[in-house]
């Protein structure tokens, strides 16, 4: 949750499988500005890899790439907004939005927050480090993530989690440099993006259970939302 919160109760996870593609699919758009051809365009070939990883329609994901690329004769613009407030009982998130509406985009935040609150610009981000999060698994058997953060030049890292994925932290300007040499140390990337994470966060098990339900609830609305990209919520684990 403190890179990146994710829904963690599968039927949350299943629901939000067509809110996922929408968020892929945007994406996808904006790295195919850079080109259509993902042989050429690294940062197209790893939202490529997610898209894929999660069963993404093909159609769908070819219709994104030709409307990012220009190749439809749709303008596609989307505006990066990031949004900042607390969670209820004081839980810290930023907000990541894209979106073709900022007006839409800023009443839904107003609407979404009243259970929590809205902050303004630097309220909570000066408690997030604003970093490159790179997911990756190993491809080859006894592949040493702390040997490979340190070859490829990355910050840190965090062990591998149940599913076996590592992440690696970067400087966000080493994001596609570390992304490039950890395939070398015996890792497969499976998503490059900037994000942050809380300098402080919260240990969950000092809320209630009551307490983190909400919290939850909060965050899986934020999430649900079709401006919102990416949340990031001050808590460990």
């Amino acid at each position: 949750m403190g890179a990146q919160w994710k829904a963690k109760h599968k039927d949350l996870a299943a629901n939000a499988k067509g809110r996922l593609f929408g968020k892929l699919a945007k994406d996808i758009m904006i790295a195919a500005r850079h080109g259509a051809d993902p042989a050429g365009n690294s940062r197209l070939r790893l939202v490529l890899e997610q898209a894929r990883k999660v069963s993404m329609p093909k159609d769908t994901l070819d219709r994104a790439i030709k409307k990012g690329a220009g190749l439809t004769g749709e303008a596609v613009h989307f505006e990066h907004m990031i949004y900042e407030g607390f969670a209820p009982h004081q839980v810290p998130v930023m907000v990541e939005c894209l979106t073709d509406n900022v007006n839409r985009a800023a009443s839904e935040m107003r609407v979404l927050f009243r259970k929590g609150h809205l902050g303004t610009s630097g309220s909570v981000s000066w408690d997030f480090a604003h970093l490159g999060l790179i997911e990756a698994e190993p491809s080859k058997a006894g592949a040493d993530a702390e040997l490979a953060a340190i070859e490829a030049g990355a910050q840190d890292f965090e062990p591998a989690d149940e599913d076996g994925v590592t992440l690696f932290l970067t400087d966000p300007t080493d994001l596609d440099l570390v992304s490039r040499a950890l395939p070398a140390q015996g890792f497969t990337v499976t998503s490059a993006n900037l994000g942050y994470r809380p300098k402080n966060p919260i240990d969950p098990t000092s809320l209630s259970a009551e307490a983190l339900d909400e919290v939850e609830s909060f965050l899986a609305a934020l999430d649900a939302s079709e401006d919102v990209q990416n949340v990031f919520a001050g808590l460990a684990g």
